[in-house]
């Protein structure tokens, strides 16, 4: 290695870019040169800034350190109360300044000598699991909010599903409903329907809201009757699986016809409307312009799809041309904010229908690790974004050329130079109406694996984040909102990263499949008791779909392997041997049933504070909703259950799993 590589590395650490990393088997590999030039175009200038940013966080109870910039002696501290104080700040061996412990969380304002910054004062802690459990153990259900069945969706689950849900769930005696992500997907475009690619994850997907929690079924089935959709819906009610532009096709349709029926001038509804518009700000009012722009776009070229190719002029939201169209197309623009409204409105009824049949977290929201590098939020805010890479993951144990999931990041410089506002922002809205979070690739957090645009996965690097304090900050909203955390954890961590996620509460996840003694499965007594208790995810097959091995038929029907399966085939069946010795007593059964409620019981036991069951796992499905490293060979986030949500849990065989799920974790 020669010294210019020698001096590209260490620009790199600088910069936050790791140029080893440790693969699955223990070895250290190399960043590739190229790789290394390419991401430290992307962030920008090298190092730390030595100023003091506008944002700097602290832990209530411990002193706060601070850039020299800040200088020493008496500062001002107004608390987010309004009263004020003198603080010290004084200096340390470290060459740091030092600010005298503040024991009261908040967003406070640190008066300095020439400046004024926010001083974000976390709890040591998140909002745990432990203050809702006392001393108690819970549980609860995880679903895909589109997969939820009930007459009048229209062919996607939504809201009134997810409260249907949660009102049989709480007959049940369940504590939670884990919901798969609600965030902005592509109006113009419903065949991008996948979840974790969103276009933003500051506003909400309206195809998943139930428009009767604002205008009431009346006036709706008015409206389906005004836009001729009746027909289209039923057909898309009735089918096995969702199809997305048929059935967005229709839903957007019938808001179209409570938008065009909608007086905005006067009245509580109107009202509320106009200050739900007054508090979205720009970012609301840019998401909206963005919607539209894309529609008109798309309708003038089909493969318009990407506004880094549009005309520079629409590039620029700040623009005179997007002020233009904006102007020309205002009552379209008004629509997409009618939209996010309906949609908040909705979850917010949801939710507290969650809360009022006795879920004591109710709805868990899913925060999605990135977003479309195509969408509104790239767009609006492109300096909040590294674009022209994508986040994604090294090789490992399960993928041997490793993953990118072209997803665009938020750059962690970003973050430090706004006063964190594009994670503040995405935390809040995520929090907005859930009394707990599941945030997708916590590790990201603390770093993030990220692919140069046309390089392969494998010739990607780490990203540094300042993981301390997006914590404290994740605590403090944590509190704020009374929300519980859970980090989905699974795969590999920084070095002491877990502990970090321990120490500010923050549970992880520990999953029936991943949770092993050598060959064999580890006794649920022995699971992480801070962690949340899982029998599957998203991402995995249900019980009855593992046991069965329909996940290795599915890809071998694929073609994914050289063999055709049979190592996989003949793994699993020593597995599912392993797996009754842990959950069951007799003979190994050949049918999936008595393994499911043998497995959900054994989950149960776990000394976790919570226990989610994938709705999947209670009504005993086989297919899984989403198959990793596919697209569309598969279903994947088109799965509906069979029957409505409300009705499902009803079952005598669902019934007995949860009843025996409730016996578990009451004693």
């Amino acid at each position: 290695m020669d010294l210019a590589d020698d001096a590209l590395r260490d620009r790199a650490r600088r910069a936050g870019i790791a140029p080893e990393w440790t693969d699955v088997t223990g070895r250290t590999r190399s960043v590739a040169p190229e790789t290394l030039e390419r991401l430290l175009a992307l962030i920008g200038a090298d190092g730390e800034t030595a100023s003091v940013p506008p944002l700097v966080t602290g832990t209530a109870g411990q002193a706060i350190p601070l850039p020299p910039a800040a200088g020493t002696g008496t500062a001002a501290l107004v608390f987010d109360s309004g009263e004020r104080t003198d603080i010290t700040v004084y200096p340390g061996d470290d060459g740091r300044s030092w600010l005298a412990p503040v024991d009261r969380p908040g967003y406070h304002r640190l008066q300095l000598r020439d400046r004024e910054v926010t001083l974000a004062v976390a709890p040591q802690r998140c909002f745990g699991l432990d203050e809702v459990a006392r001393g108690g153990r819970m549980w609860g259900l995880a679903a895909q909010i589109y997969a939820l069945r009930r007459p009048g969706d229209g062919g996607i689950g939504d809201s009134r599903g997810i409260a249907d849900l949660a009102r049989a769930a709480g007959r049940a005696g369940a504590d939670a409903l884990a919901l798969s992500p609600t965030h902005a997907l592509f109006i113009a475009e419903p065949g991008r329907f996948g979840p974790y690619s969103p276009s933003s994850r500051l506003f909400l997907n309206p195809l998943l809201a139930d428009p009767a929690a604002l205008f009431g079924p009346g006036r709706v089935t008015a409206a389906i009757r005004g836009a001729g959709v009746a027909e289209a819906m039923r057909r898309c009610e009735g089918a096995e699986l969702i199809d997305w532009p048929a059935a967005a096709k229709a839903k957007l349709a019938l808001f179209r016809a409570l938008f065009d029926g909608f007086d905005t001038r006067s009245g509580g509804l109107a009202e509320d409307f106009a200050g739900f518009v007054r508090a979205g700000g720009d970012l609301l009012q840019d998401h909206a312009r963005f919607e539209a722009l894309q529609a008109a776009r798309l309708a003038a070229d089909p493969s318009d799809r990407d506004w880094r190719h549009w005309p520079a002029a629409l590039r620029n939201p700040a623009g005179p041309a997007v002020a233009e169209f904006a102007a020309a197309q205002d009552r379209e623009i008004r629509f997409h904010l009618f939209l996010q409204w309906l949609a908040d409105r909705a979850f917010a009824t949801a939710q507290a229908e969650a809360r009022s049949v006795g879920l004591r977290i109710g709805l868990i929201a899913d925060l999605a690790v990135g977003m479309d590098a195509t969408g509104s939020h790239a767009w609006s805010r492109p300096s909040d974004v590294l674009g022209g890479a994508s986040i994604g993951s090294p090789p490992d144990a399960f993928n041997a050329d490793g993953q990118n999931w072209t997803l665009a990041a938020i750059s962690p410089r970003a973050m430090v130079e706004t006063g964190f506002a594009p994670f503040l922002d995405t935390l809040r809205a995520t929090l907005r109406h859930a009394g707990g979070i599941r945030i997708d690739h916590v590790m990201g957090l603390a770093r993030l694996w990220l692919v140069p645009d046309g390089m392969a996965p494998t010739e990607g690097a780490y990203l540094t984040y300042p993981a301390e304090d997006l914590l404290r900050l994740v605590a403090l909203e944590s509190h704020r909102h009374r929300a519980v955390v859970i980090g989905e954890d699974l795969g590999t961590l920084p070095w002491g990263f877990a502990g970090r996620l321990t120490d500010h509460a923050v549970a992880g996840m520990r999953v029936l499949l991943f949770e092993r003694e050598g060959d064999g499965f580890k006794p649920a007594e022995h699971w992480d008791a801070g962690a949340v208790a899982m029998s599957s995810t998203h991402d995995l097959p249900p019980v009855a779909g593992w046991w069965r091995g329909t996940d290795i038929e599915a890809r071998a029907g694929l073609g994914q392997y050289a063999d055709g399966g049979a190592a996989e085939r003949a793994q699993r069946a020593a597995d599912r041997g392993r797996m009754w010795q842990a959950i069951g007593e007799g003979a190994v059964p050949e049918e999936p049933a008595p393994v499911v409620g043998a497995a959900l019981r054994f989950v149960a036991r776990a000394p976790s504070r919570l226990a989610l069951v994938p709705l999947e796992d209670a009504l005993g499905l086989e297919q899984q909703a989403n198959l990793p490293g596919t697209i569309d060979e598969v279903p994947n986030w088109r799965r509906r259950l069979e029957r409505p949500a409300g009705e499902a849990l009803a079952e005598p065989a669902v019934a007995a799993r949860l009843a025996a799920i409730r016996r578990e974790r009451q004693r």
